[in-house]
């Protein structure tokens, strides 16, 4: 389908909103009391360094809330108070957060319900109001929403909409889209969706095996078990290969996608010569600002001295998971925690260890002075993280 089209008319349409409803003053307090810190505030003020008897704290330049993210909580805070009385639904979380969420949940906005991977659409009927989360929906789902009859709240990043312009341009030319993403989270799958031809790579060691295979290393059948369900319908690696774009789910490692592009670079270059390379080769830059500041943050912060990181961040979070990565790499102990009470008063923590299943660990904070390096993903509260300091303080004056 021409999906630039599809989205030229609902964005026409008048049950289709994207700018919010003028009704920030509104609700502006709500939003102060539900997710803002005095404590951080004075973090930062202090060179984002705080000192509690025996507890250091370092916090982390730039994290928790991004733009794209506010706007998305404002705009469905907003689009309550604009429809007092209609039924109000999301299609997936507004952001990969569970307190924002429970939030919105205590406002009586329903979720989608989801059955074996599968939304289940047949409660919304024609002048419900459906909220789009902040990484999207698919293209289908948009559809079916129009076609319905509901209202429309698009609170998409602008920054994830920029990556559909991209494959849609990809598209366009016939170039099959090299998405640098994980399959099943929903970025990914809306970014698919406006795509034509597409092929998701999770990391540079999958690249990899499609860039073997360009060159002519690589096995068919091994190749399609590998990314049977990672392409688009009808993918044939011998003919879908031959040109190709760059995307990426915006809350992937800016280091990583970057190195992804220089190899299929490289690639189509070691095929096709320098003088043939644009005609097989495309490249613009998708990569996330506010994920590109967290993650340079959470750079430097590693480089101070640690004796453990707090990560905080909604499990499902890409970015936040791609931060407790960061830290992992650098061989500090590390613990990404979605709520503050995973910390006990027992000092043990449940968190989740790196592809793991949550796991609750005994002696979280070692006896002595310590410092603790913190974080936060970009749909994590600043009042969240106050949170967590005020249990890691309480448990540094017990134990």
């Amino acid at each position: 389908m021409d999906t630039h089209a599809f989205k030229r008319s609902l964005h026409h349409s008048d049950r289709y909103n994207r700018r919010g409803f003028g009704r920030a003053d509104e609700v502006a307090g709500s939003l102060e009391q539900a997710y803002q810190s005095g404590l951080i505030g004075s973090i930062r003020d202090n060179g984002y360094r705080l000192n509690h008897g025996r507890l250091q704290v370092r916090l982390a330049k730039d994290f928790g809330f991004c733009w794209g993210v506010e706007r998305a909580v404002a705009m469905a805070y907003e689009t309550r108070r604009h429809y007092p009385g209609e039924r109000l639904w999301i299609t997936n979380e507004i952001i990969h957060n569970p307190s924002v969420n429970d939030h919105l949940r205590e406002m009586n906005v329903q979720f989608i319900p989801v059955e074996q991977g599968v939304k289940d659409f047949s409660g919304v009927t024609s002048g419900d109001v459906v909220i789009l989360p902040a990484f999207g929906a698919t293209v289908q789902e948009m559809q079916l929403l129009n076609e319905r009859g509901c209202h429309i709240v698009d609170t998409t990043c602008p920054w994830v909409s920029k990556v559909w312009n991209t494959v849609e341009k990809h598209k366009k030319q016939t170039f099959t889209s090299i998405i640098h993403g994980k399959v099943k989270h929903e970025e990914t799958l809306a970014t698919s969706s406006f795509a034509g031809t597409y092929l998701v790579v999770l990391d540079l060691e999958e690249a990899q095996i499609v860039a073997d295979y360009i060159l002519g290393k690589g096995d068919r059948n091994s190749f399609m078990a590998r990314f049977s369900k990672a392409c688009s319908p009808g993918f044939d690696p011998d003919q879908d290969l031959e040109k190709l774009g760059v995307a990426n789910q915006t809350t992937m490692l800016k280091r990583e996608t970057e190195e992804i592009g220089r190899l299929f670079e490289r690639t189509m270059l070691s095929k096709f010569g320098p003088t043939h390379l644009n005609e097989h080769f495309l490249a613009f830059n998708t990569i996330c600002d506010a994920t590109q500041e967290r993650q340079d943050a959470m750079f430097s912060l590693v480089d101070e001295p640690l004796d453990l990181m707090v990560v905080i961040g909604g499990y499902n979070s890409s970015n936040t998971t791609h931060l407790q990565e960061i830290a992992i790499n650098r061989g500090i102990r590390s613990f990404h925690i979605d709520t503050p009470e995973r910390i006990s008063a027992d000092n043990s923590i449940e968190h989740k260890p790196l592809g793991q299943e949550l796991i609750r660990e005994q002696n979280f904070l070692p006896s002595g002075a310590i410092t603790v390096g913190i974080t936060s993903g970009a749909s994590t509260p600043d009042r969240v993280v106050e949170h967590v300091i005020q249990q890691l303080m309480t448990l540094s004056e017990k134990n």
